[in-house]
């Protein structure tokens, strides 16, 4: 059941989404060569908890972190270690807070240092394939228009969609109805709504779309061990278009 919310609950998504913007932002900042993906998951945490809201990740189903952290190959759910990052590393940092009983998730793929033409382009259409897909969120469309979007911009430039994982409805649980596919045909699914709340997030592989988990049960990385990015923004239906809440 997709649940919409009044404008009461949407002003605390939005103080959700502020504080998971500004927390992105400040990794943007610190994501150098030579920091560890650690030391980026303890300053996240202090800087949400100093908003007054919770880390939505820590805990959740026993995910032991405030980020995840998941680099090159890594597609999501990276768990933060000692591990450096290098130049030429590229780093998916998805994050998420919890204030007034409302969830914020947002996650952003960032370069460390100088990295190659390839991964430049990954980052640019994943990016730019969110930004597709959001403006497809709107009212009257269908959502898989806002899959359909995702899908086409980024198989029209080589590189693939991961199937296994998917965005979805977001509120009072960081994880609601609908899931929101990265591929998929336009003009299928629910009507898009005032008041429908999504977390749209393409992740996009250079090689296959084909995914596994490691070991610890919780990392996923590309089959093929080639690269993957990630981005994600918390979206708002609403009468004039869609709004981004965890824009920064």
């Amino acid at each position: 059941m997709i649940e919409l919310k009044n404008a009461s609950q949407l002003d605390r998504m939005r103080n959700a989404g502020r504080i998971v913007g500004e927390t992105l932002a400040l990794m943007r900042e610190l994501a150098k060569p030579g920091i560890t993906t650690l030391e980026l998951d303890r300053k996240a945490e202090e800087y949400i908890r100093a908003q007054g809201a919770v880390p939505a990740f820590k805990g959740y189903n026993g995910f032991p972190a405030t980020l995840c952290t998941s680099v090159n190959e890594q597609v999501v759910h990276g768990i933060p270690s000692l591990r450096c990052l290098e130049s030429g590393d590229i780093i998916s940092i998805d994050c998420g807070a919890v204030i007034d009983e409302y969830f914020g998730d947002a996650a952003v793929t960032l370069a460390i240092g100088e990295v190659n033409e390839d991964l430049q382009k990954l980052l640019r259409v994943t990016e730019e394939s969110l930004m597709l897909g959001i403006a497809q969120a709107k009212l009257g469309n269908r959502l898989y228009d806002v899959s359909h979007a995702v899908q086409t911009h980024v198989e029209a430039n080589g590189l693939f969609v991961v199937r296994d994982y998917v965005g979805h409805g977001i509120g009072r649980a960081m994880h609601e109805d609908p899931q929101i596919p990265n591929f998929g045909k336009p003009g299928r699914g629910p009507r898009l709504e005032v008041g429908m709340a999504l977390a749209i997030e393409p992740m996009v592989n250079m090689g296959t779309y084909e995914v596994q988990t490691l070991k610890d049960h919780w990392t996923v990385v590309t089959k093929d061990n080639r690269p993957s990015a990630h981005f994600e923004h918390t979206v708002a239906i609403t009468e004039n278009g869609p709004e981004i809440l965890t824009r920064c």
